[in-house]
């Protein structure tokens, strides 16, 4: 996707405060990344190349990339895992699998596999420590994998304990409020990519205003296709920081990009400092 269509990339930066936070990890930063769409067209290399170098320059404790790295046809991620390799971070690299990541045939395994080549730990239903045992680190299950089981990973942690949680699909919020969870990281929705100022991303409002343009109009903008509708149900989380209840999430806006492009909603890397 030619950066005419993308906008300019956007460095985010926000401080999240959590509860009970170790002191050995106030002041953690963490990069995050999402929807990288690897596959030759959605994402440039330039893109790419300045995410990689942001990211870096920022000198993170920790990376994280919330999923789907490829579209369909897992074969780019064999070049994807050669620019990856340039990302540093202090405590490691870790990631979970989008929508994305799991469709085409052996795409999981093959996703999985080729980042597991360059250090960078995938986590399914999984439960890590880079920042310490008093700050664990859950990647969960594609939401709409067969192996989405939150309850069998949120179990095994001490409720007075702070968690970080990764879930590529920010739907799983709703869900996730029966735990606790100091901080979801998601991406999936791109933002909205057609975003109004000051108003919000247009597909929010797709009952009240998308339906009546053109169904000729729509089919030329996938964000404003039915079937893209259904791709979230929380579209009003499609991208910054949200309070779920008594939890706190963020949502990423990706890096790739669906044709015909984004308006107002550039693609992100997000720098989260934790207090």
């Amino acid at each position: 996707m030619h950066w005419l269509l993308t906008g300019p990339l956007s460095l985010e930066k926000l401080v999240v405060k959590i509860e009970g936070l170790p002191a050995s990890t106030k002041g953690t930063r963490i990069i995050q990344l999402s929807d990288l769409h690897y596959d030759g067209f959605r994402l440039s290399e330039e893109m790419l190349e300045q995410a990689i170098i942001t990211s870096n320059q920022a000198e993170p404790d920790l990376v994280v990339i919330t999923g789907d790295f490829i579209t369909n046809d897992p074969a780019p991620v064999y070049k994807l895992i050669k620019r990856l390799k340039k990302l540093q971070s202090r405590a490691g690299i870790y990631a979970v699998l989008g929508n994305h990541d799991i469709w085409y045939r052996t795409a999981q395994a093959e996703v999985t596999a080729a980042l597991k080549s360059v250090d960078i730990k995938v986590l399914w239903n999984e439960i890590a420590y880079p920042l310490g045992k008093d700050l664990p680190l859950v990647g969960l299950a594609e939401y709409w994998s067969k192996a989405f089981n939150p309850a069998l990973v949120m179990n095994q942690l001490d409720d007075t304990i702070p968690r970080i949680v990764l879930s590529h699909n920010p739907d799983t919020a709703q869900i996730l409020q029966q735990w606790r969870v100091d901080l979801q990281l998601s991406g999936h929705s791109h933002g909205g990519q057609i975003v109004l100022p000051d108003i919000g991303p247009l597909i929010v409002y797709y009952k009240e205003f998308v339906r009546r343009i053109p169904k000729e109009v729509r089919k030329l903008i996938p964000f404003l296709r039915p079937d893209y509708v259904k791709v979230l149900q929380h579209w009003e989380w499609a991208q910054g920081f949200h309070k779920i209840g008594k939890n706190q999430l963020y949502v990423n806006r990706g890096l790739g990009t669906y044709s015909p492009g984004r308006l107002f909603c550039p693609p992100e890397v997000t720098l989260i400092t934790l207090e």
